[in-house]
């Protein structure tokens, strides 16, 4: 049971309501986490904007950025999240193996040389918030400075996301998302 109401359109207040209803007419979903942050009316809409900023008008590659989801919410034990991003980072190009070493990623040698840089990254990002020169050294070959500063807000993000879901216990939805469209609707732009 979430520790917070879960603020329904119903009996939202009018700019509340005016996000919600915006989301849906783009064929978007209203979530719990969505419902939960409503709470701070004037937050939820720059919120809600700037995760659709990283899941759609990034130049990082969106398989990158769901490893990177997927290791946030297993660091940070956020099932929420998992939930609702292993459907989105298997249509992204994440294989259902890799989806299932994310815990132990650096065991099982089905990660190129790219995704285990950015899993090392999204580790010590998470983790200690400073990043070793090495570890830094070894995302630059493999990507450019926009992408590098969108994989550090995707995780910074979704940290956020996490120390949301799981101190306020929001509860994963009975059907979760299936796919980026759920989440951004007719916004969908993978770049």
């Amino acid at each position: 049971m979430s520790r917070v109401r879960l603020v329904a359109k119903e009996q939202a207040p009018p700019e509340v309501k005016d996000t919600f209803q915006k989301m849906e007419s783009r064929g978007a979903r209203v979530l719990n986490l969505h419902k939960a942050v409503a709470s701070s009316p004037y937050v939820l809409r720059d919120f809600i904007r700037l995760g659709n900023s990283l899941l759609a008008q990034t130049e990082l590659e969106p398989k990158l950025r769901e490893l990177a989801i997927l290791r946030v919410a297993k660091l940070s034990g956020s099932e929420y999240e998992w939930t609702q991003h292993v459907p989105i980072a298997l249509e992204m190009g994440v294989t259902k193996e890799q989806v299932a070493a994310v815990s132990n990623w650096k065991a099982p040698a089905i990660f190129s040389d790219l995704e285990r840089a950015v899993l090392e990254y999204t580790d010590e990002v998470a983790k200690s918030v400073e990043v070793k020169d090495k570890t830094f050294a070894a995302l630059q070959k493999h990507l450019s400075e926009q992408s590098i500063v969108e994989l550090t807000l995707s995780i910074g993000y979704w940290g956020m996301v996490a120390r949301v879901l799981v101190p306020l216990q929001i509860e994963v939805e009975a059907q979760p998302v299936g796919t980026a469209k759920d989440l951004l609707g007719s916004r969908v732009e993978h770049k």
